[in-house]
């Protein structure tokens, strides 16, 4: 067989349910019209993977890629189609998934290589290159809920790629720990391209895509949009971040486009479905949005562009001094960057009852590709106190798409000069 992943027909669909009261009549068998909506996450998709090709996949946020991933590597099963995988999988999806944090590093290691199908023999032939490729000295003999998130990456990472699998797959997973752990890793990524294994890559740094990738799939809207040679694809991924899509052919969707312009921002952007909102009801938030330099409303923002953070609120009650905010934390929680209208010593006038103010912060996108959580708030102080009228905490999921990532949260856009000294 030529093909290490087939894939044929495949599509996967959800149930969207109006209620928990819905979900609950739907399980025991009522059948009732509006009960749900179905979610279509991936549609009628057909790729093929040979042996030994490195591949990408790319897409804006919503566009399938997790839950084909998830699909591929057993997690879910395809609601339709066929999937045909001939070879071992390694999956470096979401690291340290399967560790139990009571056990120590040596034993999770074990633990690991179990679930994966190998033997206690197979784990320790291999045990010396995961212990020096994770590098993590004594602590592999203690819990490791007694690491730092470093440590426990570092871990998880030199499990999955020291167990020679035949065909490998990334998600975003080459950016962990520090740049020499990060240089490591690459290494590690090439050594497999030497060796012929099969890798599935997907990320969000497109000079990675680009650099390392045979052949490139573009999914939209959980359909294939197309597929061909890197640069072709993410030339045509960044007209899809245009929200102007070309299809096959070149024709072009213009219903895609969501201008600024447009009435209630909000209803073009998914929201966190564990969002934490608060505050004493003084303001609301009633409306949001991230627009980007085409002053298109979007939550997939390309690196080195201009882009545009909006929120309106609405007083019930008089404010003397209102503070509107916005922050952006990565996936793992840690505050990236931020500002609000205090930082930035913008003068505001005092609100009443039933003003409505929009506040826009407009910024170079500089955060490394991947993808973020957006807050925003309306705060004040009173009586030297911070008070919080309203906040929106970890409302958006906010893609950064680059074409040239450097080391660490962000790109200090540096002019770089190497000059001969004869």
């Amino acid at each position: 067989m030529d093909n290490a992943i087939q894939i044929e027909h495949v599509g996967k669909s959800y149930k969207l349910f109006k209620s928990n009261k819905a979900r609950l009549l739907d399980s025991i068998g009522v059948k009732r019209p509006g009960l749900f909506e179905m979610h279509h996450a991936l549609s009628d998709v057909n790729f093929d993977i040979k042996k030994g090709e490195t591949v990408g996949i790319i897409g804006t946020n919503g566009a399938g890629k997790s839950t084909l991933l998830k699909i591929i590597t057993g997690v879910i099963t395809p609601s339709e189609g066929r999937l045909i995988v001939d070879g071992r999988i390694s999956a470096l999806l979401e690291l340290g998934a399967g560790f139990n944090m009571e056990y120590t590093g040596i034993e999770n290691i074990y633990l690991n290589g179990t679930m994966i199908g190998f033997s206690r023999e197979e784990i320790d032939r291999r045990m010396d290159d995961i212990l020096a490729f994770a590098d993590i000295g004594d602590f592999v003999h203690q819990p490791v809920k007694m690491y730092s998130s470093g440590m426990f990456v570092r871990l998880a990472f030199a499990v999955a790629i020291n167990i020679d699998p035949e065909i490998l797959i990334v998600d975003e997973a080459l950016s962990v720990g520090d740049v020499f752990f990060q240089a490591k890793c690459y290494s590690k990524f090439e050594e497999f391209k030497a060796l012929g294994k099969t890798i599935l890559f997907v990320s969000h740094d497109l000079s990675s895509i680009a650099r390392y990738c045979d052949r490139v799939m573009l999914l939209h809207h959980g359909k294939k949009l197309d597929e061909g040679p890197p640069k072709q694809m993410i030339d045509l991924y960044k007209k899809v971040l245009q929200e102007t899509v070309t299809r096959g052919k070149g024709q072009q969707n213009q219903n895609a486009v969501r201008s600024a312009d447009a009435d209630n921002w909000k209803q073009y952007f998914t929201v966190n479905p564990e969002l934490n909102e608060y505050g004493n009801g003084v303001a609301n938030i009633v409306d949001y949005a991230i627009v980007d330099e085409h002053d298109n409303l979007t939550a997939t923002i390309e690196k080195g562009s201009r882009f545009t953070i909006k929120s309106k609120v609405l007083f019930h009650e008089a404010v003397e001094s209102p503070i509107f905010t916005f922050t952006f934390k990565n996936v793992k929680g840690v505050d990236i960057t931020g500002s609000n209208t205090r930082l930035e010593e913008v003068e505001i006038e005092p609100a009443q009852a039933g003003d409505v103010y929009v506040a826009s912060f407009t910024q170079q996108m500089s955060l490394q590709g991947g993808e973020y959580l957006l807050s925003i708030s309306c705060t004040g102080y009173v009586g030297g106190e911070l008070v919080v009228y309203h906040r929106l905490y970890d409302l958006l999921n906010v893609t950064v798409v680059s074409t040239k990532n450097t080391v660490g949260f962000y790109d200090m856009d540096s002019e770089t000069e190497v000059v001969k000294m004869s």
